[in-house]
């Protein structure tokens, strides 16, 4: 399973059996994902202070278009990869949405409702 950070009101537009195209696929030619020990790195440098954001959990072997496993982007030495996904999602991938609030501090951590995707 893989990790996608979005705004409530983006994934509230797709509708029921329609696909999730994020302004990244555009932009950059694919959807920004991370991994469940990696999701707080992108949330907090591109998200800090919102929090209108979920969680999508998605099953890549639901997808019909690449997931490529890729240096941060932009790239930073030494940092972890991230899963890129090639395409739209469909919704029929998102396998669970969650809130996805920053703590008091303004950091972000793995919201407990998903601690059983990670064993």
């Amino acid at each position: 399973m893989i990790l996608h950070i979005c705004p409530e009101a983006d994934w509230a537009a797709v509708p029921p059996g329609g696909e999730y195209k994020p302004a990244s696929l555009d932009d950059a030619g694919f959807v920004h994902c991370s991994d469940f020990g990696t999701v707080q790195f992108p949330a907090e440098r591109v998200f800090g202070g919102r929090d209108d954001l979920l969680l999508l959990v998605i099953d890549p072997g639901r997808l019909e278009v690449p997931v490529r496993w890729e240096p941060a982007d932009p790239p930073e030495p030494g940092a972890p990869w991230f899963p890129h996904v090639y395409g739209p999602i469909p919704t029929s991938a998102v396998v669970r949405e969650c809130p996805f609030p920053p703590a008091a501090d303004g950091t972000f951590r793995l919201p407990e409702q998903l601690h059983e995707f990670t064993g």
